[in-house]
């Protein structure tokens, strides 16, 4: 007999702090983020965080959601995004996901939004008929060092054999790129880079349009999904560990000496992105930090939605790409929460909303 439970942020707490989420074959959650999914401000006391599925005793599936607004001519309209949705091989052909996507339709009345989903989860999400594609985020993927040994075969499974070798170019590459990136300028301008967003910032970005307030971006610094560190939760099904995972807020001041540009920036083992960007300049000191900071943290790639940031970065010199190429960033918003907005309603996203800032 399937039953659904769902638990809003007592009972999330509750399930947490009793140990309880542990006595399955698999993780619901983790706890440190369950602890960040209690602790978002934008998530009202009642509001549906997690969705479990039943059948007799066992756990079979679930689903997460995570709670978000927008600021409509100055009124909030709460919605959410759906953060995750897992169901054991053991229980497929029961309707189970049908059924926890039906429960979370219900508790948030249809205005449900997702994003970064993958390939199978997007054909479910077509065939039940009631997501609607919105206009997508296009961007930029910039490569800055070798990784053939991963890139190759992945895409030729009968190069495998070849990995040594491909290693070996891989090590040979990348060392000619650290001597030169070893030669990259700190930048005479000034700049800060902080580990949280302090309150002249906080001043500074409330000039700026956006879905996030500082308080809320701080929320998210200090209350990861991801923890840095080799651990694994080997029965938990999406991110929870990285060796390095970390935010950056960056401020670059002008020639007279004023706040410019801030920026959050997220590195996931080599990997940057470019969450958040405010700026009242043309970029160009926020491009050449961006090459400073590249080739000190020695980063692998970096993915950017940011439109004028990739604008700039296409002709500007000195930057250290290798490659690059186009990427897309597609949305799927529930017909409901289409007809329950403004017509031709923009969300104006930036690269970190939704959940992309936390994984």
């Amino acid at each position: 007999m399937i039953h659904l439970k769902t638990l809003n942020k007592k009972q999330l707490a509750d399930f947490v702090s009793s140990g309880d989420f542990k006595k399955y074959d698999f993780l619901p959650i983790t706890e440190h983020r369950a602890k960040s999914h209690i602790n978002n401000p934008k998530a009202g006391d009642e509001q549906t965080l997690l969705i479990l599925a039943f059948d007799d005793d066992q756990l079979a599936g679930y689903i997460g959601c995570f709670p978000d607004n927008f600021k409509i001519n100055d009124e909030v309209f709460n919605y959410a995004w759906l953060s995750t949705l897992y169901l054991s091989d053991q229980f497929r052909g029961k309707r189970i996901a049908q059924a926890l996507l039906n429960k979370a339709f219900e508790e948030y009345r249809g205005n449900i939004a997702i994003t970064e989903f993958t390939k199978e989860a997007e054909s479910l999400y077509n065939k039940i008929g009631v997501f609607q594609y919105i206009e997508p985020k296009r961007g930029k993927r910039y490569y800055f060092r070798s990784d053939m040994e991963n890139i190759i075969p992945s895409k030729k499974p009968k190069t495998q054999p070849l990995e040594p070798f491909l290693s070996f170019a891989d090590a040979l590459v990348n060392s000619f790129i650290s001597v030169k990136n070893s030669r990259t300028k700190k930048p005479e301008f000034r700049f800060e880079i902080l580990d949280t967003i302090d309150t002249e910032s906080t001043a500074f970005i409330s000039q700026f349009h956006n879905n996030r307030n500082a308080d809320e971006m701080k929320w998210f610094i200090e209350n990861p999904w991801v923890l840095e560190g080799k651990t694994k939760e080997k029965n938990y099904l999406f991110s929870s560990f990285s060796e390095v995972f970390k935010y950056f807020w960056v401020k670059i001041y002008d020639e007279n000496n004023t706040l410019a540009t801030a920026s959050l920036l997220l590195l996931r083992d080599g990997h940057l992105k470019v969450s958040y960007l405010f700026t009242e300049s043309a970029l160009e000191q926020f491009v050449d930090f961006l090459s400073y900071f590249i080739a000190k943290e020695k980063v692998k790639t970096l993915t950017c939605y940011q439109t004028d940031l990739n604008k700039k970065l296409k002709t500007a010199k000195g930057f250290p790409k290798l490659h690059e190429r186009n990427i897309e960033r597609r949305y799927m918003f529930h017909k409901q929460l289409i007809q329950n907005l403004p017509e031709n309603f923009d969300p104006n996203f930036q690269d970190g909303d939704g959940d992309c800032v936390m994984t």
